[in-house]
């Protein structure tokens, strides 16, 4: 007999919303967080991170954001966020679980978090997240380089960085982001493969995600037809491009090399540097899977739409382009969650009940 009716790895904004999903079709599910708090990676992004969705947009489903709907929340209203969804769930969560493997056998998953006794269940949701595990490029001479290496999941501000020369590699928000906040402390150059494509954050007056939801791009379930993920532009609230333009931080090509303390410009040119910053997204933290033969050899996830090809019974929620562009963000993992939901439960009876309603 199984413990529970399913168990969920990670308690993020992806477990949470699979949690919901699963209340709402009448199973009790049991959330295995590694952490002190369910509110997944946030606490840790750098200071000044928000938004680049009005609150409106950014919500996981049952509990809007309180407040100005138009605002671009920061990272601790979300981080004060998650933990009142959390709250009002109604489900077990269980913190400072740190599940290291799983097995299946006979239809039932085994979970076996570190220093607790294995937990069974007939439904896995690995919601541990797209973001849960830094991607260090291999880059020619980094392991040679004498300066400070860091990544963006390390940055919190820019203030010891005073006086520097540092080089942010990187085109996606946060890095720019990260190199114009920098730039007003050190001297920062954006080093990228490609040319940074910006798009305005509002135009016609209203944000990008408004005209996005009126045609209905984030809800296009097209990510199983892409070959490789797309690249989304940087959104410009109008202050990025300004400052690029102005050279703070100036945009250059990927450096060529790295030699000790010096990079090797394209044009020929080399110099010192203090600081190399790696802002070069993240990858699935999903190694508990290993045994399972679950992941390809890159490690990246066997599914269909979130749905494993390896294991019936075994879902994923939060993963970059799982379904559709929004599939990795708060405002999508809910519709995701509820897709790879019902397909589990298959024609279990939903029970009407509304999870997560506001309180207080």
């Amino acid at each position: 007999m199984n413990d529970h009716d399913a168990i969920i790895v990670g308690g993020g904004q992806a477990g949470l919303a699979a949690a919901h999903a699963l209340r709402t079709r009448g199973l009790r599910p049991v959330i295995l967080e590694a952490g002190a708090e369910p509110v997944g990676s946030w606490p840790r992004y750098y200071d000044s991170l928000t938004l680049f969705s009005p609150a409106r947009y950014s919500s996981l489903p049952g509990l809007p954001f309180s407040g100005d709907s138009e605002r671009y929340p920061r990272r601790d209203e979300v981080v004060d966020y998650l933990r009142r969804y959390a709250s009002c769930l109604d489900t077990d969560i269980r913190t400072g679980h740190h599940v290291e493997t799983v097995t299946h056998d006979d239809g039932a998953f085994a979970v076996y978090a570190t220093g607790e006794r294995a937990l069974t269940a007939p439904i896995l949701i690995a919601a541990s997240g797209g973001f849960s595990r830094p991607y260090l490029p291999a880059l020619s001479g980094m392991d040679t380089f004498t300066g400070t290496l860091l990544h963006s999941s390390e940055y919190r501000s820019p203030e010891s960085f005073a006086g520097q020369r540092v080089v942010v590699v990187g085109a996606g928000n946060s890095a720019v982001q990260i190199a114009t906040e920098l730039a007003t402390h050190a001297r920062v150059t954006l080093a990228t493969r490609a040319p940074v494509k910006f798009a305005p954050q509002r135009p016609f007056g209203k944000d990008v995600h408004f005209w996005s939801a009126a045609v209905g791009f984030d809800h296009l379930p097209i990510g199983h037809l892409l070959t490789k993920p797309l690249t989304s532009p940087v959104n410009d609230p109008g202050i990025y491009t300004t400052a690029i333009r102005q050279g703070r931080p100036d945009q250059r090509r990927m450096f060529t090399t790295i030699d000790g303390d010096t990079v090797a410009w394209p044009d020929g040119t080399r110099e010192h540097v203090d600081t190399i910053l790696l802002a070069t997204g993240f990858r699935p933290g999903l190694s508990y899977l290993d045994g399972l033969g679950a992941l390809a050899p890159d490690d990246r996830p066997l599914h269909d739409r979130g749905l494993s090809t390896t294991h019936p019974g075994l879902a994923y929620v939060g993963l970059e382009w799982q379904r559709s562009f929004a599939s990795a963000t708060l405002r999508g993992v809910g519709r995701d969650a509820h897709y790879v939901s019902a397909r589990l439960t298959g024609s279990r009876t939903r029970t009407g009940k509304r999870c997560c309603q506001p309180v207080g």
